[in-house]
């Protein structure tokens, strides 16, 4: 099966691309879809989350609030190399549990939506890889409007992940995102066709 990375920084609009490969038909392994579900195949990782970093990132249903924790954790970069170190190993594992079915089932291309493919190394076990980029200040007001965050909070987020132009040295292809939804449609379009995988019209 040819496995395709695709990345991008927050507040890229990596999702819109993802959706759009999803609408042409081709399937698309959601990292973060996998980061939630494996909290529930899982359970030992919210055990690890109340003993380590306390009750208080849970709810009166027990729920965990992640948008709390993960502002905790974007603060505290030793914190998040910690629960990282618990997560990941999951997720990946998740991952590539999903493409083997896929791949089993017959498909022959799946990609991988991960915006930290790259700080994970996953973009080492793929065919080819593919980053959706906007520049910093475009960043920043997407996420900003986005997630209702301020300034310092979006620029935690932005910091934790490797610098968005230093993933272009690391990826086959770069999706410019910055000059709207049709342009940019039409960029992953191009891609696929030097890929090889694309039979309709750029």
């Amino acid at each position: 099966m040819y496995r395709i990375g695709l990345t991008g920084g927050i507040g890229s609009g990596k999702s819109t691309v993802s959706s759009y490969l999803k609408e042409m038909g081709y399937n698309v392994v959601d990292a973060d879809q996998v980061a939630r579900e494996v909290l529930d195949i899982y359970p030992e990782i919210l055990g690890f989350i109340r003993r380590r970093f306390g009750q208080e990132y849970f709810d009166e249903k027990g729920i965990l609030n992640r948008r709390k924790l993960g502002d905790f954790l974007f603060r505290n970069r030793e914190r998040l190399a910690e629960y990282e170190s618990v997560i990941l190993p999951l997720i990946k594992k998740e991952i590539f549990r999903r493409m083997e079915e896929l791949e089993n089932s017959g498909a022959s291309i799946c990609f991988l939506d991960a915006p930290t493919l790259i700080e994970a190394g996953m973009h080492k076990l793929m065919d080819k890889n593919i980053l959706v980029w906007v520049d910093r200040e475009t960043q920043i007001e997407r996420v900003a409007k986005r997630d209702s965050m301020d300034h310092g909070q979006v620029l935690g987020r932005i910091s934790s992940q490797l610098d968005i132009d230093k993933k272009k040295e690391m990826v086959d292809f770069v999706v410019d995102n910055s000059a709207g939804v049709e342009e940019t449609k039409r960029e992953v379009r191009e891609i696929l066709a030097k890929l090889g995988i694309f039979k309709g019209a750029i």
